[in-house]
């Protein structure tokens, strides 16, 4: 699975993106969130706060609940305004 970081996500994490492979047992974004979590404490920081983290999979905007697939692709932002 191919996870993209954006913004301060991406320098709390220290990378732009990563493939992962989630245990089967991550079946949505917000179990992926809470895996990701324990990977490192930079991922644990950019987590810290899900309500200040957006998710798309595949291009496409996602909640928490949304289903993940093998060879999804998974974008973490924050919050986007407009202007």
């Amino acid at each position: 699975m191919k996870i993209l970081y954006f913004a301060w996500l991406r320098s709390r994490i220290g990378v732009g993106e990563e493939e992962l492979s989630p245990p089967p047992a991550v079946g949505t974004v917000g179990q992926l969130v809470d895996w990701l979590k324990t990977l490192s404490p930079g991922h644990a920081a950019a987590f810290a706060e899900t309500a200040l983290v957006r998710a798309a999979v595949n291009q496409d905007y996602a909640g928490l609940d949304h289903p993940l697939h093998p060879g999804d692709e998974v974008a973490f932002f924050p919050p986007v305004t407009g202007g």
